[in-house]
């Protein structure tokens, strides 16, 4: 994602980050779980209340719609721009492109959402992967999206 931002950005689209540090309350099988929107380098994540950002820490995993969900009300709160395209996974990008934006994304092959999304038109684009392997995995395929939108180096 992060290299996805930051060909953006070189192209001249501005990356939005709205809400950072909102708190988001999540229903999980676990219960009720309270996370914070951050960004990394152009690149929304949530955190659980009091994990840093020291040794690069991972956000934690959510197929939730409602980070996006509130980033995007709090872009529409604020009178700032809207994204014209919003990029994500699991349910950040079916709970935009239920919004009415322009939402593409890479979709684990054992997660029928954003295929679903994509089949309805809520959802533009699903990229079909295995999100269960090494980051490092997925620049062939990064280098790929980038040549194919012309955003490459």
């Amino acid at each position: 994602y992060v290299a996805l931002a930051e060909a953006l950005s070189a192209a001249g689209c501005t990356v939005l980050t709205p809400a950072q540090g909102r708190s988001v309350d999540i229903t999980t099988r676990f219960g009720l779980r309270t996370y914070n929107l951050d960004y990394v380098r152009g690149v929304a994540l949530v955190r659980e209340p009091g994990a840093g950002r020291a040794g690069g820490e991972p956000g934690a995993h959510t197929h939730s719609p409602l980070p996006v969900r509130t980033a995007l009300a709090a872009a529409a709160e604020g009178g700032g721009p809207l994204p014209e395209l919003v990029i994500g996974d699991h349910g950040w990008v079916c709970g935009a492109g239920q919004l009415g934006f322009e939402a593409i994304g890479p979709a684990d092959t054992d997660d029928p959402a954003l295929f679903v999304g994509e089949a309805e038109g809520s959802v533009s684009v699903a990229v079909p992967l295995d999100d269960a392997v090494r980051s490092e995995y997925y620049r062939p395929l990064t280098r790929y999206v980038l040549n194919r939108a012309c955003l490459s180096r």
